[in-house]
């Protein structure tokens, strides 16, 4: 039992990278679909009910179940959904916010060189995933909806709020890579 310990905690460094790694893989990835007309479909649920991010597109919040008159399965093309979405900005907002996911992610991935970036997009990634979770609390889509059976709303996550729910790893995920590299900014400085 002492050699597994005594190996676990000589390789920390190895994993902390690992999980910069996994950050960025999961940031590249996840940012880059927000390309695709899908992806951005999406997540109009989560942007329309959220009071920090509603005001991305152009019909009000006031308006946010409008979005379910105008949703896409997952593959789906209905050309009047997707017009609906142009003029909602749906896919400009979704652009943006891809850059913005992937930005993040190679911030956490410099981070292995750059201590002072890897603090930055830590600290983004935290913010992220706050924002992220916040989504359990205003987006109805997250629980399972009540439809004549035993089990809904809470604690019963659908499948956006089981999706939702991980960002709990990426939130202190990212408090771990800002972590270590604050420590490794500061062992940097003190030489």
């Amino acid at each position: 039992m002492t050699v597994l310990f005594e190996y676990l905690a000589s390789i920390k460094r190895p994993l902390v990278h690992g999980l910069r790694i996994s950050i960025f893989v999961i940031m590249a990835w996840i940012g880059g679909l927000k390309a695709f007309q899908y992806e951005a479909d999406g997540i109009v649920p989560f942007v329309s009910n959220s009071p920090v991010m509603s005001f991305f597109y152009h019909y009000s919040p006031s308006d946010s179940d409008n979005y379910k008159l105008h949703k896409n399965k997952e593959g789906e093309v209905v050309p009047e959904n997707i017009k609906w979405h142009q003029q909602n900005g749906t896919y400009a907002f979704a652009y943006l916010l891809g850059s913005v996911i992937i930005a993040i992610g190679v911030l956490v991935l410099l981070g292995i060189w750059y201590p002072k970036l890897g603090v930055l997009g830590g600290i983004l990634t935290f913010g992220m995933a706050l924002v992220t979770l916040s989504f359990l609390v205003t987006t109805p889509e997250t629980w399972v909806p009540d439809l004549g059976g035993p089990d809904h709303g809470f604690p019963y996550l659908s499948g956006a709020g089981r999706l939702v729910i991980k960002d709990f790893i990426m939130l202190f995920g990212g408090l771990i890579c800002a972590s270590d590299s604050a420590a490794q900014a500061l062992r940097k400085n003190a030489q």
